[in-house]
């Protein structure tokens, strides 16, 4: 800062940095009273409590030392005694300030030096706040922008009031970018940092696509059509599903646009990757189906508490469903947010006859039946001897070849065969040590209680200590894919509501928890179940 500046030089000169910057003058005038405070305590004092004002009209600079009101004065640097003060200022209290005017001062080399730097310093800080003000309400959008330089593969860009950075593994594969390039990307984070506001870009993104999408079909912007998911394998193929809320508008037609038109404007912009346009579904079966394309399905078996679908394609479609390296039945699963599994017709027959032929040989050794028989129960979709051992009778005796006095014998070995079953269980359960206090919990069996004593949990304690997790099992999802973990249930399908349910029981019947919390806790999950079954 010149010493010679006069005041209107002084005015022009804040004037000029905040439309420089981009910031407020009164900022640039504020720090400028900052430097000037501290070139005076190097000449005053660095104990003195000095204040500079600058007059944001005239430029005029005054310079005041501020003395505290106290009631005997030991530092007259920064203090004054109540009864000077009261010279000055009849209604003077103690915890007052008396303002003690300065002279006008000359900065001399080093403390006009040391005034620039804390000038530069405040100016920078209020650019960065500007910066991540300005950005922070960006997040969600796509930016203009020019390469700057390209480091270690990653890029920063120019975006005019700040510098942005797209890291490689935000970048779309084998693209290359130069010093001056201009580039589009999506703002997906914003960090008040350090160093300065750090902007996170992306062209990889999902989003990115969506708002490219967003930009080039007037009816997404209109909100006619919506996007509902978006699965991409950067720079080589992307899934998108689309749904209308307008019956005489086609989503898929409207984003392809005339000629493709629309669709090829955003394949130029993500380099040539390839966009499958979906039609959305609330059916998952036919969205699937949908999202498998350019696949044909023939079949589909879907596990809705598990989110698994078995695709079944003919045997020539197999590797079309699949794609290179797995990349059609991935993006279908990331789009779709179900786990898909694809198998050929002829796998699906096999498969299928492995299941009737396990369930065959279960009913012929736990009823002690032939093999016709056992076939013919497997063949009406008979799946475990309980649903045989209490279903109504009549259901069995319509059984072509079945009369009265054969169903009524097959139940009755049924039964006594889950008797028999149930006692040898009890019997593992008391050699485990498991206690009989746990028999107590409203839908607790004896194959629970074994699989409990397996792991350790032996006691009311031990039970009411579980997490639902640990009985039923979690999957976690990533990148595409969902990796599951076994709980202790998870073979004895037994849902997570119902697992909740007796942990909660043991939990008050070991005293953890009171009526009024089971009560709450009830009416919790009676709520997810409830939306379960909408669902």
């Amino acid at each position: 800062m010149a010493v010679s500046a006069n005041r209107l030089e002084l005015l022009q000169i804040a004037d000029a940095v905040a439309r420089e910057k981009v910031i407020d003058r009164e900022i640039v005038l504020a720090a400028m009273a900052d430097a000037i405070q501290k070139a005076a305590r190097s000449r005053y004092g660095s104990e003195s409590n000095i204040r500079a004002d600058i007059n944001s009209k005239t430029g005029e600079i005054r310079l005041q030392r501020l003395l505290e009101v106290v009631e005997v004065a030991e530092d007259y640097a920064t203090q004054i005694p109540l009864e000077l003060a009261r010279d000055r200022n009849p209604d003077a209290v103690i915890g007052d300030f008396i303002a003690d005017p300065l002279p006008p001062m000359d900065f001399g080399r080093i403390a006009a030096q040391s005034a620039k730097q804390v000038i530069v310093q405040k100016v920078r800080e209020a650019e960065r706040d500007r910066q991540f003000d300005e950005f922070k309400d960006r997040i969600g959008e796509i930016v203009n922008g020019t390469v700057k330089r390209v480091e270690y593969g990653n890029v920063i860009v120019d975006l005019g009031r700040g510098e942005g950075i797209i890291r490689r593994d935000e970048m779309i594969p084998r693209e290359n970018m130069r010093y001056g390039d201009r580039v589009r990307s999506y703002v997906y984070d914003v960090r008040r940092e350090q160093r300065g506001p750090q902007i996170f870009l992306s062209r990889t993104h999902p989003q990115f696509m969506v708002k490219l999408f967003t930009m080039e079909v007037p009816e997404i912007y209109d909100g006619i059509i919506q996007i509902r998911s978006v699965a991409r394998d950067p720079g080589s193929r992307a899934k998108i599903a689309v749904i209308s809320n307008d019956s005489s508008i086609d989503p898929v037609g409207a984003c392809v646009g005339m000629r493709g038109s629309r669709v090829q404007a955003v394949v130029g912009e993500l380099q040539g990757e390839k966009i499958d346009i979906i039609p959305w579904s609330q059916d998952p079966a036919s969205f699937i189906v949908n999202a498998l394309q350019p696949a044909e399905v023939s079949k589909v078996v879907l596990d809705e508490d598990a989110e698994r679908i078995e695709v079944v394609v003919p045997d020539e479609q197999l590797s079309l469903a699949i794609g290179r390296r797995g990349q059609n039945v991935r993006l279908a699963s990331q789009l779709t947010g179900w786990d898909i599994d694809i198998m050929t017709e002829a796998e699906e027959s096999e498969r299928r006859q492995k299941e009737f032929n396990e369930r065959t040989a279960l009913f012929m050794e736990a009823l002690d039946v032939d093999e016709m028989v056992g076939q013919v129960l497997a063949s009406e979709g008979f799946a475990a001897v309980e649903e045989l051992a209490y279903v109504e009778l009549d259901e069995i005796a319509s059984i072509e070849g079945f009369d009265d006095d054969t169903a009524s014998e097959l139940q009755t070995r049924a039964r006594e065969y889950l008797e028999r079953l149930e006692g040898e269980l009890d019997a593992k359960r008391v050699a485990l040590g498991v206690s009989d206090e746990l028999r107590t919990i409203n839908g607790m069996t004896s194959q629970m209680l074994v699989a409990l004593g397996e792991d350790g949990i032996k006691t009311m304690e031990d039970f009411a200590g579980c997490a639902s997790d640990d009985l039923v099992g979690w999957s976690e999802r990533k990148d595409g894919e969902t990796k599951k973990f076994e709980g202790l249930f998870s073979k004895l399908e037994v849902s997570r509501v119902e697992a909740e349910r007796m942990v909660l029981q043991a939990r008050l019947a070991a005293g953890w928890i009171t009526e009024e919390d089971l009560a709450r806790e009830e009416e919790a999950l009676e709520v997810v179940e409830g939306a379960e079954q909408d669902a």
